[in-house]
């Protein structure tokens, strides 16, 4: 094992002891999701989230904002807490507060989303906006959404946070052009979460910024875990290594979520989807054995096999 392997084996052993199965009420206990500790708070969070870009966008039809409540309600079933989303991604705030409204607003749901304009009076016109929409008078993450105007959007979230109207402050990128600028801001702001992308095929983050947020104590949220869906179709129809079962793998997502979520860095990823035999696919990647460094590797090889 090379000497990068053995460190992150040590350090995977190490994270081990803080997986511990969410008590969520709408599971059984011997079938609990893993969590992990936001490190600047203290509170647990399911390792599988859920996106609802695109997903989520659907409008005024009752219809469709129908079958995406039945995706919330697979979603909380299975212990599901962390929904990521942003005013970018057009009624989809809307709709997840129509069908949060429906499910009397579970009590595991840790709301996420994002402030999106370089104006910093807009930012706080678009945070008001966002809570009638979602139908919630506090969010538990705000995030600045591609580090726009971050600058004096984290004012402001950093007072909200202080006041107690806001639980946790982060920023967002889905570019790796901006992983330099991400960076700095990790170094010199007291962020509790920061989103990138992360994904068995992208793995630009390894090399600086997840050790980073390590060391500065700062939760991370994979986005495009799936590369938007792109990684599902190259393994349609692909067999899975038939050692997928050592860690408790039924299907390719899960093999693919496990491994993102295997990094000790990482604190949640949120795959977005808008069918509900889906959505229990992915929220098994939460459950059962997680990778160690060894099989990482393994699973990287065997991708690229393919």
């Amino acid at each position: 094992m090379k000497r990068r392997e053995f460190l992150e084996w040590i350090a995977l052993s190490a994270v081990s002891a803080v997986l511990v199965p969410y008590s969520g009420a709408t599971v059984a206990a011997e079938d609990k999701p893993l969590t992990r500790k936001i490190p600047s708070t203290g509170a647990m969070l399911p390792l599988i989230g859920m996106g609802t870009w695109i997903t989520f966008n659907v409008g005024n039809s009752e219809r469709l904002r129908n079958t995406r409540t039945d995706v919330l309600r697979e979603f909380f079933k299975w212990g599901g807490g962390l929904i990521d989303s942003s005013p970018m991604y057009g009624s989809s705030e809307e709709v997840v507060g129509y069908g949060l409204a429906k499910l009397n607003f579970p009590p595991t749901l840790f709301s996420a989303t994002k402030v999106w304009t370089s104006s910093v009076t807009e930012g706080l016109e678009q945070i008001q906006e966002s809570k009638k929409l979602w139908k919630l008078k506090k969010f538990d993450l705000l995030q600045v959404h591609n580090l726009d105007g971050w600058e004096g959007h984290l004012k402001t979230l950093f007072k909200m946070k202080e006041s107690g109207a806001l639980g946790h402050v982060g920023v967002t990128t889905s570019h790796g052009r901006r992983h330099d600028e991400l960076e700095r801001i990790m170094r010199t702001q007291p962020l509790d979460f920061v989103q990138l992308t992360y994904n068995i095929r992208d793995r630009a983050v390894e090399s600086r910024l997840l050790g980073l947020a390590q060391d500065r104590g700062i939760a991370v949220i994979a986005n495009r875990p799936l590369d938007g869906g792109d990684l599902i179709r190259r393994v349609q129809g692909k067999p899975l290594p038939p050692w997928a079962r050592e860690i408790d793998c039924q299907n390719w997502p899960q093999f693919l979520l496990k491994f993102i979520v295997s990094h000790p860095a990482i604190t949640c990823a949120i795959p977005a989807t808008r069918v509900v035999t889906h959505m229990r696919e992915n929220m098994g990647a939460g459950r059962g054995r997680l990778p160690d460094a060894a099989t990482r590797v393994k699973m990287i090889q065997y991708m690229a096999s393919l």
